[in-house]
């Protein structure tokens, strides 16, 4: 069998983070290719373009400082010179850019490429709620499995033990992301439940916002733990950015896009924007008296309601005891 190029779409502080496992098991195994290409959004860093420092450096300097990136791994401004090739493609950006780029990767896409989304968030389809991955799935035509878990990328660097899961419908390509993805401090379970995994991955990033302005209000733990469930969304409850940022709302007068400007240094929240798709489908459903956590999350980011009045829209609804 041919070696399987492997491109990383996304190069943040997640796909840096994956891009640093992906390097090493790409160069010990001969199943892939050695050489991984890594799409990297081109910005300027103090006067210089983020691949050259990356390509000379081996740091994502703007978004995973503080961690070698093996040298294996090549940064690629350009999307369609980046998926050249590729076998394998990782998703790791911001949902809000993945429609975009698939437009731009689908001529360049060879038959047989299988991918794999490790993007929180949904998207508002024309019948409801649909998935990041049924959106690569249907513009690229290609098979894609999910990546969802409690992992906090700058622990994933630093090499800090955590588990995460795989949902992947064909078990095979399951286990050929398992190879790709697993380390003796990252443990991986493929499942086939692949839309249950992404669904549970990109909704606890709504809980999280909720956890945060908990935080910023003031209240005890207690009150944080009923908004909460199991590995991935505690992780995010108590360090993830989501609740980093909501807690400042709550403490601050700044808006969210203000405060995700000042304090992730470019990055996305992912959990706001997930609350605008959601509050879309459920007020279309006419559901969004069963979900009031989702619903008063949304109407504080963007709506205006005054965050004080975060418990108080979940206290009044009977559904949530």
């Amino acid at each position: 069998m041919p070696a399987k190029k492997v491109c990383i779409v996304g190069s943040g502080n997640w796909g840096s983070a994956i891009a640093k496992i992906v390097g090493h098991n790409a160069k010990r195994s001969n199943r892939f290719d050695p050489i991984v290409n890594m799409w990297v959004f081109e910005e300027m860093v103090e006067g210089k373009k983020l691949t050259e420092i990356i390509n000379t450096e081996h740091e994502n300097v703007k978004y995973l400082p503080g961690h070698k990136l093996p040298k294996n791994v090549v940064a690629v401004p350009d999307i369609t010179e980046a998926v050249k090739g590729a076998s394998i493609l990782i998703f790791v950006i911001p949902h809000q850019f993945i429609g975009r780029l698939c437009d731009q990767m689908k001529p360049h896409i060879a038959q047989g490429t299988i991918g794999i989304s490790l993007i929180k968030g949904i998207d508002e389809g024309p019948e409801g709620l649909k998935l990041i991955s049924d959106i690569i799935r249907e513009k690229l035509e290609i098979e894609v499995s999910v990546l969802m878990g409690a992992n906090i990328a700058n622990e994933v660097a630093d090499e800090k033990f955590c588990e995460t899961t795989i949902g992947a419908k064909n078990e095979a390509n399951g286990h050929i992301f398992k190879e790709l993805l697993q380390t003796p401090n990252f443990r991986i379970t493929v499942v086939q439940e692949s839309d249950t995994v992404e669904l549970c991955g990109a909704l606890k990033n709504i809980v999280a916002v909720g956890a945060g302005f908990c935080d910023g209000l003031g209240f005890g733990d207690n009150t944080k733990s009923a908004s909460c469930g199991v590995a991935d969304l505690i992780t995010t409850c108590y360090g993830g950015r989501n609740r980093k940022v909501a807690e400042a709302f709550a403490k601050t007068s700044k808006s969210i896009e203000e405060l995700e400007a000042e304090m992730l240094n470019g990055q996305k929240l992912q959990g706001p924007q997930t609350s605008a798709e959601v509050f879309k489908i459920l007020k279309k459903r006419d559901m969004i008296s069963k979900f009031p956590l989702f619903a008063s999350v949304y109407q504080i980011c963007f709506e205006g309601k005054a965050v004080q009045e975060f418990i108080t829209c979940l206290q009044n609804h009977p559904e949530h005891m």
